[in-house]
């Protein structure tokens, strides 16, 4: 969906360029434009058409001022309308109760509500700083305990024992018991799903429901399922008093076209989103940027976040004396800074979050390639010794560079070509950082002066991406 509108979008503003008013003729082409976007994205057709009235009652009321074109004014009220659909800014978790607040977990089987559960926790662990304990009240999925289990350790909470041949009432009681006199602040609890919406799972989940009196009843969602979204929260809305829609696999082609539908649908704000598979990969959603992203105006502000977690600031100011005071930049360096490209997603993440606009001038650069690359960089420097990460003039310099070489390549599986590049690499990250220290860096910013975007980081980026 995002490419789809973003391009259609993008050829609107340019058509409207010369166009010095927003006229009804115009509003219609863009209107057309935007529907047919939306109805690719499998967004439900009531919800569409209650977009398209909204944007054209505004639109048409709309004026041109300042230094802005129709066709910016018409974007801007799409992005507008977008995220009102989606719900106006950042829907928070009511926690606001006698502990613990249980917050109960429904969809159907498949949407990731086990692997949601424990992101869930340990967003609650290192975000709120809670004591969270999690439970599976599904006992008809092969392994689901388990999995449960294996996910909740990942996130650093504590899980609650529970067996197949227990009643899921049973097992709902008991952990709310030990929950309370164990001093928990959260209960999160899975339940069972189906493949297909049945009076079974519906009257288990009510009765859940009313054993533990959740204060949240999270609703997940797959954001690739489209219009089937549509049908699966109509049904549990009127099963459940639902509080908030959880989107899986947002980082998924079909961006946005659930988060539209979902929303209207089951009458209940998105509270969070996954967008990755990774433990920590859940982001508290926030509609006016994933407006944003949907138009290809990137997020920033997500990657500000993310590099704020990803990076250990102590480890970067330690190299930033360490540069300053002339000892160089060397190859565990080189292999810390790729590591904390993985911590934060990998450059499809970052890519992600950037306008399309900047993406754009670097060229539509091979992701896929750059990742491969990337993790063929990482093998290369495991497989040199501590030594000589911390000497790499022992891999440029010396008698016994070329047999060292062989011997990393055949222990990291590469052919001595790719040791060399990566050490081309690292040779002009090092000088770079040498200009840095010798009060270089307004020059070399100089030389990059037509240099823009993306396309300014070319020499910072792995093979493929440059």
């Amino acid at each position: 969906m995002a490419s789809t509108l973003t391009d259609r979008l993008s050829r609107l503003v340019k058509t409207m360029r010369g166009q010095a008013r927003i006229t009804e003729d115009n509003v219609q082409e863009m209107l057309r434009d935007v529907r047919m976007a939306l109805l690719e994205a499998d967004v439900a057709l009531p919800v569409v058409r209650d977009f398209i009235a909204r944007v054209k009652v505004r639109a048409l009321g709309a004026e041109v001022v300042g230094s802005l074109t129709p066709g910016q004014v018409l974007v801007s009220i799409v992005q507008k309308e977008l995220a009102a659909t989606m719900g106006d800014g950042v829907a928070d978790l009511n926690l606001a109760t006698q502990p613990p607040a249980v917050i109960l977990m429904a969809g159907l089987q498949g949407a990731g509500k086990t692997t949601t559960t424990a992101k869930l926790a340990k967003h609650l662990i290192e975000r709120r700083k809670k004591k969270v304990l999690t439970v599976s009240a599904d006992v008809y999925r092969p392994a689901a305990i388990e999995q449960l289990k294996t996910v909740t350790r990942q996130a650093g909470a504590e899980w609650f024992e529970s067996r197949p041949d227990q009643q899921p009432r049973d097992i709902a009681l008991a952990a709310l018991d030990y929950a309370r006199k164990h001093y928990v602040d959260v209960l999160l609890v899975d339940t069972a799903g189906r493949l297909a919406i049945d009076e079974a799972l519906m009257a288990e989940i009510r009765e859940l429901h009313a054993v533990l009196k959740p204060v949240e009843t999270l609703f997940v969602v797959d954001a690739m399922q489209g219009q089937d979204a549509v049908n699966t929260a109509k049904a549990f809305k009127e099963a459940l008093p639902l509080t908030g829609i959880v989107l899986t696999k947002l980082d998924g082609d079909a961006r946005g076209g659930a988060a539209l539908s979902v929303r209207q649908v089951a009458g209940a704000p998105i509270k969070f989103a996954g967008v990755s598979e990774k433990i920590d990969g859940l982001e508290v959603f926030d509609a006016e940027r994933h407006a944003g992203r949907v138009l290809g105006m990137g997020d920033i502000v997500a990657l500000v976040e993310g590099v704020q977690q990803a990076v250990d600031l102590e480890s970067a100011q330690k190299l930033a004396n360490k540069v300053r005071a002339g000892e160089g930049f060397d190859l565990n360096d080189f292999m810390d800074q790729l590591a904390q490209m993985k911590k934060m997603g990998g450059l499809q993440s970052l890519m992600d979050k950037l306008p399309s606009q900047m993406t754009g001038k670097a060229g539509a650069p091979d992701v896929d390639k750059a990742e491969r690359d990337m993790r063929r960089m990482s093998g290369i420097l495991g497989a040199m010794t501590a030594k000589e990460r911390r000497l790499p003039a022992l891999l440029l310099d010396g008698k016994t560079k070329a047999s060292r070489k062989r011997r990393i390549a055949s222990g990291s599986g590469v052919q001595v070509q790719e040791v060399n590049r990566l050490l081309n690499q690292y040779t002009q990250m090092r000088d770079m950082m040498k200009q840095m220290k010798g009060g270089g860096l307004m020059k070399m910013m100089k030389r990059m002066g037509g240099m823009k975007g993306m396309a300014g980081m070319k020499g910072m980026l792995p093979p493929g991406m440059g």
